[in-house]
């Protein structure tokens, strides 16, 4: 997942090795030449190859896609879970009420954090901060709910559970990403067919050797771009949780 998570490490990655895959299939024809005779067949396996290739590309890419738009649906969720949830706790008593919508000011600050946060260790203490402040939420809106067991102190103890849910999806969808056995195939197919390009290309290898792994490594960009939430140039900003974030501290 290293170079997955890096796509400009990925793009260069993967002109390398194609354009490397395409010298050796020219080489390896400088060797044994194909027979006139086979020469349709070779067209039919390279266009098969080709069409393969295209239509894993775009599965691919529909898949990073959903994803992504998944990603910010669950952030628009997570940001009224938690605006509604601010309104909500005025059911309880007012000295539980000050002080879970300072908790939920803060959690908010948390959330921002983390759709801005990259990999490492900046990240692990966002996760570890989240958990304790979810654990505060829980106990103090539990509590007021025992002590004043009313359907308006239930109605706040449910949107406290949308919070917390809203979390948690938001986290899975940022786990949900492209397998990593369909990248490998994305590459296999890749390599076979820059080397049967390479083998059947007739004249000097020039610099039309690197159009085909160009345009490969571009989409291989844009696809781990758009599937890697916090690497490369394309991410879900946290708008909808950074405008209730100004509004709560405005409140």
């Amino acid at each position: 997942m290293f170079l997955v998570n890096r796509p400009v490490l990925l793009f260069l990655a993967t002109v390398i090795v194609l354009w490397a895959s395409g010298r050796i299939g020219a080489a390896f024809r400088s060797r044994m030449t194909l027979p006139e005779s086979a020469r349709a067949d070779f067209g039919i396996v390279l266009g098969a190859i080709l069409t393969l290739l295209g239509l894993i590309i775009g599965f691919t890419f529909s898949m990073a896609t959903t994803r992504y738009d998944q990603r910010k649906n669950l952030e628009e969720e997570e940001a009224n879970a938690i605006g509604t949830e601010y309104v909500r706790v005025d059911f309880l008593a007012a000295g539980d009420a000050a002080r879970l919508k300072d908790l939920l000011r803060q959690y908010t600050k948390l959330r921002v954090q983390f759709y801005n946060a990259n990999y490492g260790a900046e990240l692990d203490r966002i996760n570890v901060e989240t958990e304790k402040m979810q654990d505060q939420l829980w106990t103090i809106t539990g509590q007021a709910a025992k002590v004043q067991p009313t359907p308006l102190a239930a109605l706040a103890s449910s949107g406290m559970n949308d919070v917390l849910n809203s979390q948690g999806y938001t986290q899975a969808a940022w786990w949900n990403r492209i397998p990593t056995a369909a990248w490998c195939l994305l590459f296999v197919i890749a390599i076979l067919a820059s080397s049967l390009l390479g083998y059947g290309s007739t004249g000097k290898w020039t610099l039309l050797s690197l159009v085909m792994p160009l345009a490969i490594g571009i989409s291989f960009f844009l696809i781990s771009d758009i599937d890697s939430p916090r690497g490369g140039v394309i991410h879900v900003r946290a708008v909808n949780i950074e405008a209730l974030d100004h509004a709560l501290n405005g409140h």
